[in-house]
């Protein structure tokens, strides 16, 4: 814990958010990864405060248990929406009333808020010694906003003016009002008490703390965030979007700085929990998702979707779909194939063109090249599958597992009838279908015999193209072949 981490930060996700139009919690609507609450407790979290409360009303039940789905965080209920103050208060409650040292109170609802520019706002409270530090944004048009107005000397914070109690001259100013503020706690908790609820809305404000101590004599400065677009808040599909993307912007441009080949930006996605080393290629049409990680030198794209996925060092995944699967080191995928979860792919293994693997560990250097199925399934070093091989895993009611040893050859149109066992070194004749184990250094052969029935075709389909030119060839004598 730093010298200017909070000794707490209070979350406000209590609101409905009615302007989304959904029956989603506005503050569980996810963009880059993670919930808007998310992004903003993942950024609260990096200041190491003592204490981190989150401030839930609306379907509280569903936000808390977000909430509670990884690292569990403390939640306060706010029974009614009773303004922003009044969801301070129940924070505080929470955490057994006044609290001494500085109490950052941000929305739920401002994902780009980061980590550095909350830290920055902590700073300039204790070095100022201010009872309140507002964070304060210059945006271009200050339309709707309420103004920040200064004191010419001291730089101190006089009033916030919305904007329709403004002058013409104060409507001039460009720095707003976020709604985000690092309290001193024990002014806070006092002034919480003093709040009044004589206004419009019959509601506690938040910012009616700020003249309560201004008016006891305690200064109120400002934090000027250095993009102004971290404060935006979401209301409704369309700030969302624009939230994904100027988020998406950040995360790709933190990426490429360190050392991430993106070759096109505008037509790739990437989730906050993705991770990543130097010289890693994305090609266009990528979606990285979740917590995959790639490794130096992998190469992922174009139109490739990973998800959860580890892509080992010098791996290829191509024009194909990764879900909660590990690629190895010197791995390819694709194009067009498909790793379902619990997949692992051995060092040099290759998924080829229309393969689907689910659930199934493929040794190294094993290859299963092309329009093939495999599931539930070990599969040892350096084998080949043949193409359109099955892997029958489903009896109608349970999965069964199939074995196959290293150095096999499987031949073209198999199927593994699981559960089964093939040895190693085992080779399989084309169009077997394998029902029982096979030891190993064996030739499978399970297919029925061929018969040709010669002249079938004059005699059954006679002045047909097929009998024409049949008689034509000739390998045809008498009508016999």
């Amino acid at each position: 814990m730093s010298a200017t981490s909070p000794a707490a930060v209070v979350v406000l996700a209590a609101g409905e958010g009615t302007r989304m139009k959904s029956k989603t919690p506005k503050v569980l609507h996810e963009i880059s990864g993670r919930s808007l609450v998310g992004h903003v407790v993942a950024a609260a979290r990096e200041l190491d405060p003592q204490h981190l409360v989150v401030v839930v009303g609306h379907a509280s039940e569903q936000v808390t248990a977000h909430l509670n789905a990884g690292d569990a965080v403390r939640t306060a209920f706010q029974a009614e929406q009773n303004g922003t103050g009044h969801a301070v208060r129940m924070g505080l409650e929470e955490l057994g009333g006044n609290v001494d040292g500085t109490v950052i109170v941000v929305c739920g609802d401002t994902p780009l808020l980061s980590g550095e520019t909350l830290g920055a706002l902590a700073a300039t409270h204790a070095a100022d010694a201010n009872a309140v530090t507002v964070l304060s944004a210059e945006v271009p048009d200050s339309t709707g906003y309420g103004r920040i107005v200064r004191d010419a000397a001291t730089g101190a914070v006089t009033e916030i003016v919305e904007h329709k109690d403004a002058t013409d001259e104060q409507r001039a100013i460009r720095e707003i009002n976020s709604g985000v503020f690092a309290f001193d706690g024990r002014l806070l908790g006092d002034a919480l008490g003093k709040v009044r609820t004589d206004n419009s809305q019959g509601e506690e404000y938040l910012t009616d703390v700020l003249s309560i101590l201004r008016e006891a004599g305690h200064r109120v400065g400002a934090s000027v965030a250095g993009d102004h677009r971290e404060i935006l808040g979401i209301n409704n599909r369309l700030q969302l979007a624009e939230a994904r993307r100027l988020l998406n912007e950040r995360l790709l441009e933190r990426a490429m700085l360190a050392g991430v080949t993106v070759v096109d930006p505008s037509s790739t996605l990437i989730d906050a929990t993705v991770t990543y080393e130097r010289d890693a290629v994305v090609h266009p049409g990528t979606q990285l998702l979740g917590t995959t990680h790639l490794a130096e030198d992998s190469e992922v794209g174009p139109n490739s979707r990973i998800e959860n996925t580890v892509v080992g060092a010098g791996a290829r995944v191509d024009n194909s779909v990764t879900l909660s699967a590990e690629v190895g080191p010197g791995a390819s995928v694709g194009p067009y194939a498909y790793l379902r979860p619990g997949t692992r792919l051995g060092t040099k293994a290759k998924a080829g063109t229309f393969v689907e693997l689910k659930k199934t560990v493929v040794g190294e250097g094993t290859k299963v090249p092309h329009l093939s199925y495999v599931g539930d399934a070990t599969i040892g070093d350096h084998t080949n599958i043949g193409a359109a091989s099955v892997f029958v895993n489903y009896d109608g009611v349970a999965k069964h597992h199939t074995t196959i040893g290293s150095h096999c050859r499987t031949g073209a149109d198999n199927m593994f009838v699981a559960p089964v066992t093939v040895g190693d070194g085992v080779y399989t004749a084309a169009g077997s279908v394998i029902t029982k184990d096979v030891p190993a250094g064996s030739l499978a052969v399970a297919r029925g015999q061929q018969r040709n029935i010669e002249g079938w075709v004059a005699r059954k389909r006679p002045g047909s193209a097929a009998a024409q030119a049949a008689q034509a060839s000739p390998q045809v004598t008498d009508g016999q072949s």
